[in-house]
This record gives C-alpha cells, sequence and structure tokens, in this order.
C-alpha cells in the first residue's frame, strides 16, 4: 500500500513539474505576443512586421489553422492544444473586452459629471454677479456706508463688463461674424 502511494506521489510529482513547464511556456507566449502587439508596424495592420520570427512555432500554427491556412509541412499540432489556445485567446479577449466596456462606461459618467458640474458653475458665476448688482443698488442708497471686500471686488469686474454697451456690442458683432464663416473658415479659425 505503501509503496503504491509513493508511485502515485511521484507520478503526480512528475505531472506537476510537466504542468509547470507548459505554463511558464505559455505564459512566455503570451508575453511575446503581447510584446509584438506593441510594436509600432508601419505598413497596414496586417502587414508582417521584422520580429515575426520570434513568435513561436505553436501560436503561428494555431493562428493559421484558425485562419484556414494550411499549416507549414512537417509540423502538426493536436487538435487539443489549438481549442485550448483558442479558448485561452478567446476568454482574454472577452475579459478585455467587459473592462473596455466597463471603462468606457465610467468615461461617460465621468463627462456627464464634468457637463453638470460646469453648469452648475456657470449658474454660479450669474447669481453672483446678480447678487453683485443687488450689493451695489442698495450700497447706492444715500447714509449707507460700503466697506469693499475681496468678494466684491472679484465680481465688480464682472458686472461692469456686461453693463458696458461697447464690449456688448463688440461679443455680438463677433458672434454674428462668426456665424457667418464658411465650415472651413470656423475649422480654421479653432484651430
Amino acid at each position: 500500500r505503501c509503496a503504491e502511494m509513493q508511485i502515485q506521489l511521484t507520478e503526480a510529482v512528475s505531472t506537476l513539474a510537466g504542468q509547470k513547464e507548459l505554463i511558464a511556456k505559455l505564459e512566455q507566449d503570451l508575453s511575446t505576443i503581447q510584446a509584438l502587439s506593441a510594436v509600432h508596424r508601419p505598413d497596414a495592420e496586417g502587414a508582417a512586421g521584422p520580429s515575426l520570427e520570434k513568435i513561436p512555432e505553436p501560436i503561428k500554427e494555431a493562428t493559421a489553422l484558425f485562419y484556414g491556412h494550411p499549416p507549414s509541412p512537417g509540423t502538426s499540432i493536436p487538435e487539443g492544444q489549438v481549442d485550448s489556445l483558442l479558448s485561452i485567446i478567446s476568454s482574454q479577449r472577452e475579459r478585455f473586452r467587459a473592462r473596455n466596456q466597463e471603462l468606457e462606461g465610467e468615461n461617460r459618467m465621468m463627462q456627464h459629471t464634468v457637463q453638470a458640474l460646469q453648469s452648475e458653475l456657470d449658474n454660479l458665476r450669474a447669481d453672483n454677479i446678480k447678487l453683485y448688482e443687488k450689493i451695489k443698488f442698495l450700497q447706492s442708497y444715500p447714509g449707507r456706508g460700503g466697506s469693499r471686500d475681496d468678494t466684491e471686488q472679484r465680481y465688480s469686474s464682472q458686472y461692469e463688463e456686461r453693463l458696458d454697451p461697447f464690449s456688448s456690442f463688440s461679443r455680438k458683432e463677433r458672434q454674428r461674424k462668426y456665424l457667418s464663416l464658411s465650415p472651413w473658415d470656423k475649422a480654421t479659425l479653432s484651430m
């Protein structure tokens, strides 16, 4: 009984060692593929890169089988390895797709938040200018002393600018002129 268990243990240890080797080789192959995907390709997307010889043979053959090209002569991949490799790659693609969708959702939410905060900021600025206008009105009564603090000085220039007829006219004219431009001129101006 003990000898039998010893034999099973040795077989299990050798199987484990073999699987560790295969896992290490697979991880190296995947890192090689990821490194190759990061290389800039000067030609079209499907063009072969200068470092194509770095791709391990099983991956070249599995890719060739996947796209329907016959494998190179003298080499054959067992069907189980091809299916295993394809399932690994497709599950990795699905994980990346799910992560991409998650990041796109977060990006949309952030954009909505930024737009909401920007509109709230614009509303608060307009409210502050209106409040400054009311302060100015109350200070115009006789007997009301006006001590100006930093907040009033900050909004006084915006208030005065809003009342200035020349700057208002100038803004309207610029807007009218901009609207009369052709789309090409608008694009050039914005650049």
